[in-house]
């Protein structure tokens, strides 16, 4: 066999060429495309009826712990409900600045899994907290090097931890809330 010679020629500057040919072409879709974009959007999340959470779990014999009410500007964005053999609640809220509180009581966890998932693997136990509230005055401090803070007690067997990305002073303020 005799090797065939290329029908065109092959060379450096061809391909040097090629290449910001191409890459006109995909900056002028880009900038294409970014003239016709709608402004995005901010999205604020769907506020939920978590009272009705609670009156729910209370007809069913199941006592959650919940604040009193939410402070001005904060929006309960989430409720997890579970009564029967594994009784277990959440509430989830978003301060007036955007930053996350969250609740979670359960009977078959304890305090140590509730720190582990919703704080972090290596949370560090603090000091205890004395922050009167409807459902005890001494509380478990916890944190993280991601920014973190925890709040947990004990109740009767029941583990149940308050935690969140806001300030401490945002979770505290939102401990001393909490009622039964």
């Amino acid at each position: 066999m005799s090797e065939q010679p290329s029908r065109y020629t092959r060379s450096f500057s061809g391909m040097a060429g090629a290449l910001i040919v191409t890459v006109a072409v995909v900056v002028a879709f880009v900038t294409w495309r970014g003239l016709f974009r709608g402004e995005a959007e901010e999205t604020t999340p769907e506020p939920v009826d978590w009272q009705a959470s609670v009156g729910l779990a209370e007809q069913a014999g199941f006592a959650v712990v919940h604040p009193r009410e939410l402070p001005a500007g904060w929006t309960a964005t989430s409720v997890d409900l579970a009564a029967g053999d594994d009784p277990r609640w959440g509430l989830g809220v978003l301060t007036d600045d955007g930053k996350f509180i969250g609740i979670r009581q359960e009977e078959t966890s304890s305090v140590d899994d509730l720190v582990e998932l919703y704080v972090d693997e290596k949370a560090e136990q603090g000091d205890d907290a004395d922050v009167p509230s409807g459902v005890t005055d001494t509380w478990q401090t916890w944190s993280d090097d991601g920014g973190d803070h925890g709040f947990s007690a004990d109740l009767d067997g029941e583990a149940l931890l308050v935690y969140g990305s806001a300030p401490v002073a945002d979770v505290e303020a939102y401990v001393g809330l909490l009622t039964r």
